[in-house]
């Protein structure tokens, strides 16, 4: 932590440490959040997912919604990137394909918001590797 000079710098820092605690206090108990997860691996990143992740994490604080938005390595569908897991409390993930902050948006307030399944869905045909 550098040197407080001002109130503003004080302020900053407060929100760092508090932003530093939420996360932690959330991680503790992730099956209670909204979890996103973001595939950052570098088919991924070359198709735009930190702009997708930047904005999951301003529209949902934005919105006031309980949510753990992490990063994650491939998925295995490279063609549809973006790509974006979402696990609601109690439910299974739902992966989504070509998301654009359009499609993030749809699915904060459509799925995240009301539970209604969208198009975009990629559809998992096996539940493990040996089915």
């Amino acid at each position: 932590m550098g040197k407080v000079k001002s109130l503003d710098d004080l302020k900053k820092m407060k929100e760092e440490v508090q932003s530093r605690i939420n996360l932690r206090e959330k991680s503790d108990h992730p099956e209670n959040q909204v979890q996103v997860k973001v595939a950052m691996a570098t088919c991924g990143i070359a198709s735009g997912a930190k702009e997708i992740m930047d904005y999951f994490i301003n529209e949902l604080d934005k919105r006031n919604i309980d949510a753990i938005v992490t990063q994650t390595g491939c998925m295995g569908y490279c063609y549809a990137e973006p790509t974006v897991e979402i696990t609601l409390p109690g439910k299974e993930p739902v992966v989504f394909g070509y998301v654009d902050t359009k499609k993030a948006d749809e699915i904060i307030e459509e799925y995240i918001k009301k539970g209604e399944l969208i198009d975009g869905i990629i559809p998992v045909t096996y539940k493990t590797i040996d089915e």
